[in-house]
């Protein structure tokens, strides 16, 4: 008989029950406990399947006596509990889990301590009630430069462990530069930083690239990763959709203001159920927009659901870093996210339209954004047109009605045109003719007055909805062809408070508005935590939280749950501005170590967990693309707008269902633009992106693969994008060096490396161009192209400290 014993974690408060012999418990039970009983015991002994008859929804369940008599846990007492009995049992028909491997000796060691300090079983830690910690004491206080570095600084001394020394002035300005804003710092950036002796030097430095148009490229590339922008709907055709850059600009450009990110929140999910609502708030709905879109498929109705399921997952993973989506056929799994909890969640979107239908996709997801005064002047020319086209079909239909029957009929359809230029003048009088042909030449005026005016502006977002939603079903078994009991909207039952506050208004529903209030809101257990760790994230390499989309029991406990905690409380504080977390950050001792490793650290702490020194990094794809651009001196600064095409071979082209279809081609400068602006075709993507593991599209991308593989190799060394732009970076190079080649081999290490080159660096560049030249029998020219070219494959350019 399968007998495992589990319990429903995260909602249970802390209830242990002490007997005078038990000792203070030394293990973490929802960092260290937790984890291995929802990962290894759920799936059998969980809400949804409960083998032997054993669900245990309490401590009190997990300590009660078994229909055979025994207890699956006796506090204080491991050895009298079945629980670690089963899991050491040697007869694998019996032992526990039945599948997979057995628990490592470390796991049920941690099982063992637990149980003998008395089982303590606690909430969830993402479902407790944030508070602000205390900024614990340390011995080094002298370290210590912000709260953050308190934190970090009390788990290394626990640890027996010192943070790494500073990074040197060069590594530090390259580091935050690029975390700042993508972009490797200019040589003029450098000198002044390394002449600047200054104590407030680095946070001059830290105040600029915070104040930078570039940071909103930066920190927008994050936030679209997230939110799978595309501009494309994906599947056989991969039709375009337009004005999506719109939002693509609306992302960048609340990231250079520093747009709270409760306002920010609340503009995606609701921006149009404003009463007046600005371009800036429709253009955020096109958040709802950019998923996946079928325009032919096989079930109608199913794909309906798949596209609220898509906003359902992504709402819920994103703002929540809760897997919301999981419980679509069946109550979840792990968390307590019961299968009524998805579709009350879903009710909150119930009234959005469809993206569309084929052929019309624009009714349903383009928003006339065009100024007022502009929309003004082309009604009063609609008006004159109309007027116009009214008069001249009065003087048509006096020499129709002369016409003969078949010709008559013609005019019905499309031949009336043709007709009429033919046959109209013989039909009519000459004062009727003399007025008809007076009309005609005003309307081509009007049409003349139409092409002068501005083009009028679309936006990709949310255009129709039910103000009365219609009503949400559970889906049995997540199939919307078998609907089951009637629910409302709700915020999932963890929280707590789930009955969410509606105001109905003139044009929709108003639960979007309820929905993104609650998300929101300073009180909300998960959105500041959420956030706090994506920054975080985004600096280190690795959040508090590893997995960012995911603070649930299958998820990664934080490693630092009290620095996440104040994190989160000084982004509500500061009124959810992020740039001042992130000056918080980087203007700590923590952030400003060097990522020099020492044996301690690598044995006591391989992964480092701990952050007892920075980690490295590889430069992301979209920063490697832009790098060589900087460094090749083509760099075009230019932000916002419809996106850009950089070539692409026709062998990659001609993989697609259509060869070449929906792929443009954009001139030399506008392709040497940043990558954030490059068109997002979801069957098409750029290469060189492709190989150094650029998002994922299809859906929320938390976290990069960052992988290393053959390919990356051959697109540097023998692509045509690098082999051309090493010709322009030979080109900077001969105009600031000329032809000495000791200055040439300098000038090229220094812009592309961020730092002055050391002798012997110098010294073997020169040796590498004298042997292209001697031994490959290569020009002048070519020899220093081929040097740049290596230059742009050296690791320290690819990767950051």
């Amino acid at each position: 008989m399968r007998f495992l014993i589990l319990c429903f974690a995260y909602l249970m408060v802390s209830g242990s029950v002490w007997s005078q012999d038990q000792a203070e418990p030394t293990v973490d039970f929802n960092r260290e406990v937790l984890p291995i009983l929802a990962k290894r015991c759920f799936h059998c002994h969980g809400p949804e399947t409960a083998e032997s008859g054993l669900r245990l929804d309490s401590r009190e369940g997990i300590v009660q006596e078994t229909e055979t008599g025994l207890h699956a846990v006796i506090p204080g007492k491991p050895d009298e509990s079945e629980l670690l009995a089963r899991i050491l049992e040697t007869d694998e028909s019996l032992r526990m889990p039945p599948e997979g491997e057995p628990l490592t000796k470390s796991q049920i060691e941690t099982l063992r301590e637990w149980i003998a300090t008395g089982a303590e079983w606690k909430k969830h830690w993402a479902f407790e009630t944030p508070t602000r910690p205390e900024v614990p004491a340390v011995k080094n206080a002298a370290w210590v430069s912000s709260p953050i570095d308190a934190f970090v600084l009390s788990r290394l001394e626990s640890a027996g462990l010192t943070p790494a020394d500073p990074a040197d002035k060069v590594q530090l300005l390259r580091r935050v530069t690029y975390n700042l804003t993508g972009l490797p710092p200019t040589p003029q950036e450098l000198a002044e930083f390394l002449a600047d002796n200054s104590p407030t030097a680095y946070e001059t430095v830290v105040d600029r690239l915070l104040a930078s148009p570039h940071y909103g490229e930066k920190w927008g590339r994050a936030w679209l990763d997230l939110v799978r922008y595309a501009e494309t709907n994906s599947f056989e055709r991969d039709n375009p959709k337009p004005n999506a850059w719109r939002y693509r600009d609306y992302v960048i450009r609340s990231m250079n203001d520093d747009k709270p990110y409760d306002q920010f929140i609340r503009e995606q999910l609701a921006g149009d159920e404003v009463r007046e609502p600005s371009v800036e708030e429709i253009v955020a709905t096109g958040y709802y927009r950019l998923g996946l879109w079928d325009d032919e498929p096989a079930d109608p109705l199913l794909h309906k659901f798949d596209q609220f399921d898509d906003i359902v997952r992504t709402t819920g993973e994103v703002f929540l870093g809760l897997t919301v989506g999981c419980a679509r056929c069946h109550d979840h799994k792990i968390d307590p996210i019961p299968q009524a909890d998805y579709y009350s969640f879903l009710a909150f979107f119930r009234g959005l339209s469809e993206y569309g239908r084929r052929g019309d996709e624009r009714s349903n997801s383009q928003w006339d954004i065009t100024p007022p005064e502009v929309t003004k002047q082309y009604q009063a020319l609609d008006r004159k047109k109309a007027e116009l086209v009214e008069r001249m079909r009065e003087i048509e239909q006096k020499g129709i009605v002369k016409m003969s029957a078949e010709d008559q009929r013609a005019t019905e359809g499309r031949r009336r045109e043709r007709v009429l230029k033919m046959k109209l003048k013989r039909h009519l009088s000459d004062d009727d003719w003399t007025h008809y042909r007076s009309l005609k030449e005003r309307l081509a005026s009007v049409e003349r007055e139409y092409r002068e005016l501005p083009d009028r502006l679309s936006a990709m977002a949310v255009v129709r909805v039910d103000r009365e939603p219609k009503a949400t079903n559970i889906l049995l078994r997540g199939s919307p062809h078998a609907p089951g009991d009637v629910v409302q909207p709700s915020f999932p039952s963890i929280f707590g408070d789930t009955e969410p506050k509606i105001e109905p208004n003139p044009r929709s529903s108003g639960r979007r508005t309820a929905l993104a209030d609650w998300i929101a809101s300073d009180d909300n257990l998960l959105t500041a935590r959420v956030m706090a760790n994506r920054i975080w994230q985004h600096h280190f390499g690795r959040g508090i939280v590893k997995s960012p989309n995911n603070f649930g029991l299958l998820g990664e406990p934080p490693t630092h749950p009290k620095l996440l905690d104040w994190l989160a409380a000084e982004l509500i504080r500061n009124d959810w501005h992020l740039k001042a977390v992130h000056r918080e950050i980087l203007l700590s001792s923590t952030y400003r170590m060097s990522s020099q490793s020492t044996a301690e650290g690598l044995a006591k702490d391989p992964g480092n967990d701990l952050f007892w020194r920075f980690n490295m990094r590889r430069l992301t794809a979209e920063e490697i693309r832009d790098s060589v651009h900087v460094v090749t001196g083509v760099f075009n600064p230019e932000m916002f707008g419809p996106s850009i095409y950089p070539q692409i071979s026709q062998e990659v082209l001609k993989g697609q269902s259509r060869p070449g279809a929906g792929w443009g081609k954009s001139p030399p400068e506008e392709q040497a633009r940043r990558s954030i602006y490059i068109h997002a075709k979801r069957s098409l993507v750029t290469p060189l992106l492709s190989d150094f593991d650029v998002a994922d599209t299809d859906n929320t991308c938390p976290v990069r693969f960052v992988t290393v593989q053959p390919a990356q190799a051959l697109n540097l060394l023998n692509g045509e994008f690098l082999n051309g732009q090493a010709q322009k970076f030979a080109s900077r190079v001969r105009h600031q060096a000329g032809d000495d080649r000791s200055e040439q081999v300098r000038v090229a290490l220094a812009l592309a490396l961020s730092r002055p080159p050391k002798p012997e660096e110098i010294e073997w560049g020169v040796e590498l161009i004298e042997k292209l030249d001697t031994e490959q029998a290569l020009s002048e020219a070519e020899s220093l192209k081929y040097f740049c070219l290596v230059v742009l494959n050296l690791n320290e350019f690819i990767y950051l400290d």
